[in-house]
């Protein structure tokens, strides 16, 4: 979805580290937008948003919008994320509600506006679902990725920075901050491209992008943002065949395709608490000691909210093609 700039008078708003470009001729009313597939309208503009997770609650505040929050959650295993943040004083200065989203968290602020995802908050098992909100009067919002794509629980229905740019521009819509976001889409394509430049007319290694898990590795398939960090950072992504975002694998399938290189997800999964200690597992791992990347010790992590759908993914992709390029 492309939202065209607005020929209109600009008001320039101050806010927390952001100076947000405010149309002031969009209005209060109604705004319409698709999310997931489906037409969603906004009756007003949101004042009391939850979001959940960091990477989700980066996307609003780097379109300067933490002044339209009631607050966030994040469970405390993203720390790394929050001290490696590029908005680390707008979590400092906002409310940190919980380490877990319920309707008793939203309901307490007063929510207008959930935003989440499916496994980024909303689950059947739990209860928490965008229609359980809608019986409670509260709208929500699906981060883009985490759309469900008609195939069981499968999630991605779009390329994972197009899903960035779908949520930056729909938010730009409700929230009518629409020259910010597109001001954002188009620095950070610039970004992109000038990263793909780092590795042109180079090898392309093949790359496992390692989350969690040993008994049985979680990993990114086509639909989750290391597929295209990986990509326009000139690798492979070895599981860039599975119609699925974030997702478990088995061993052998890693055995066989014989990675070069494994980006690390830096954040604590309750097994290996460091990337440190994550290398240190896979090295350790009898079935992968003959692929290039352990012998190689070809490791790299990013830390979890650069590898999840937001605004950190740009920069992502190009610290991982300067990592690349110096093979």
């Amino acid at each position: 979805m492309r939202t065209a700039l607005v020929a209109a008078a600009l008001l320039l708003v101050s806010g927390c580290g952001a100076t947000v470009a405010q149309d002031t001729t969009s209005g209060e009313g109604p705004v319409t937008v698709t999310n997931c597939g489906q037409q969603v309208t906004y009756d007003r503009v949101p004042s009391k948003v939850v979001t959940n997770d960091t990477g989700i609650t980066e996307l609003m505040f780097a379109l300067g919008l933490k002044d339209r929050m009631a607050g966030y959650v994040v469970n405390g295993l993203k720390t790394v994320d929050v001290q490696t943040s590029p908005w680390k004083a707008d979590f400092e200065s906002g409310k940190h509600l919980s380490d877990k989203i319920s309707k008793e968290v939203v309901q307490g602020v007063n929510a207008d506006l959930v935003f989440a995802g499916w496994n980024y908050g909303f689950s059947e098992s739990t209860g928490f679902t965008p229609e359980a909100l809608k019986q409670l009067g509260i709208p929500s919002y699906l981060l883009t990725e985490a759309c469900r794509n008609g195939v069981g629980k499968q999630r991605g229905i779009m390329p994972a920075l197009d899903a960035l740019y779908t949520d930056l521009r729909n938010l730009g819509k409700i929230f009518r901050v629409e020259a910010k976001a597109e001001e954002l889409v188009k620095s950070y394509q610039q970004q992109i491209e000038n990263a793909g430049k780092l590795m042109a007319g180079k090898p392309r290694p093949k790359v496992f992008l390692y989350d969690s898990g040993q008994d049985q590795p979680f990993t990114s398939g086509k639909n989750a943002a290391p597929q295209d960090i990986i990509a326009r950072a000139g690798g492979d992504n070895v599981f860039g065949d599975l119609n699925d975002s974030w997702t478990t694998v088995n061993w052998e399938a890693v055995v066989q395709r014989n990675p070069d290189v494994v980006l690390i997800v830096d954040y604590a999964d309750g097994e290996a608490n460091t990337p440190q200690e994550k290398q240190k597992f896979l090295e350790g791992f009898a079935p992968l000691q003959n692929s290039p990347a352990v012998k190689n010790k070809r490791f790299y992590s990013l830390p979890y909210a650069a590898l999840v759908e937001g605004p950190r993914n740009p920069a992502s992709i190009e610290a991982f093609a300067k990592y690349l390029s110096q093979a």
